[in-house]
């Protein structure tokens, strides 16, 4: 899973060198999604093991939805601003799921939760630019917006998951990434992929192949023998390795103001997965 999330935070890297919009991207995962996956759970056999129940699916095509929708919000903010303050704001869902998990289970937040979420919550503000001279209506412009929408449907999306019981991983995933290849084809514009030079298909490959059906393979294969709280450490790869790449190679760098709210974002965050953790592994020894 380690090496799953170290790819997939070069995910907005490779996305940038593709020179195609949102939807022709998000269109390019779902169907590769879509063919290397389900190629795995027919040749497999797995297909045979499944127990299809009509109240599961319509939650797994809703949660479908949502998913293309947080894809498209996510390549949207990677055309408008930097991956590195796109990639925090979005890594704000962990904090997005304890706050809608206990609105929608009635599960107390403790001080410390509601503290650390503070702390995410002024941290991202200096990373997109509030507190700066740089007008509001300035930021909404340049896509803020998107980031914190994508990172809002990936915490819906984690929280509605929670019901998909009977069905494989391969199944749920197959399943919406066929129905967002359906949805987004009158909206593609095939005419985007006519023109592009060889270093721009290759982009779309890796998007396709590397960043998208074998990312997700290792990721199902190693998802469900890994304590929670491994798994919580290792999705902290990911936007380490976004920001590596975005200020290494890109060559963004970040004001003073950033920096601190990259600190107080991430350090917000560990503390709001660690505590979460402990609450848990008390429960469960109580």
């Amino acid at each position: 899973m380690g090496l799953a999330m170290a790819i997939f935070g070069s995910i907005g890297f490779v996305a940038v060198q593709t020179r195609l919009q949102a939807f022709e991207l998000v269109f390019v995962r779902c169907v590769c999604a879509s063919l290397f996956l389900g190629a795995f759970w027919l040749l497999s056999g797995k297909f045979k093991n499944e127990n299809w129940n009509k109240r599961e699916v319509k939650r797994v095509l809703l949660c479908g939805l949502i998913l293309v929708s947080n894809w498209v919000f996510l390549f949207k903010a990677f055309e408008m601003m930097s991956i590195t303050v796109a990639i925090s704001i979005y890594y704000l869902a962990p904090v997005i799921v304890l706050l809608l998990g206990s609105f929608l289970y009635r599960e107390k937040l403790t001080w410390i939760a509601i503290i650390s979420i503070l702390i995410c919550f002024i941290g991202t503000m200096l990373i997109s630019g509030l507190g700066t001279d740089t007008p509001f209506q300035q930021l909404l412009s340049s896509g803020l917006i998107l980031p914190f929408l994508a990172a809002i449907l990936y915490a819906l999306l984690t929280l509605l998951s929670k019901g998909i019981t009977q069905l494989s991983p391969y199944a749920v995933t197959v399943i919406q990434t066929s129905l967002g290849a359906i949805l987004l084809f009158p909206l593609v514009s095939f005419g985007a992929f006519s023109g592009l030079q060889v270093n721009h298909w290759i982009a779309i490959t890796i998007i396709g192949v590397i960043h998208t059906g074998v990312v997700y393979f290792l990721f199902f294969r190693s998802v469900r023998f890994l304590p929670t709280r491994l798994i919580s450490a290792l999705v902290f790869l990911d936007p380490i390795v976004a920001i590596l790449l975005d200020t290494m190679i890109i060559g963004f760098r970040p004001s003073v103001l950033q920096i601190v709210g990259l600190l107080l974002t991430f350090g917000g965050m560990v503390v709001t997965l660690v505590q979460t953790e402990s609450t848990k592994s008390t429960a469960e020894a109580g």
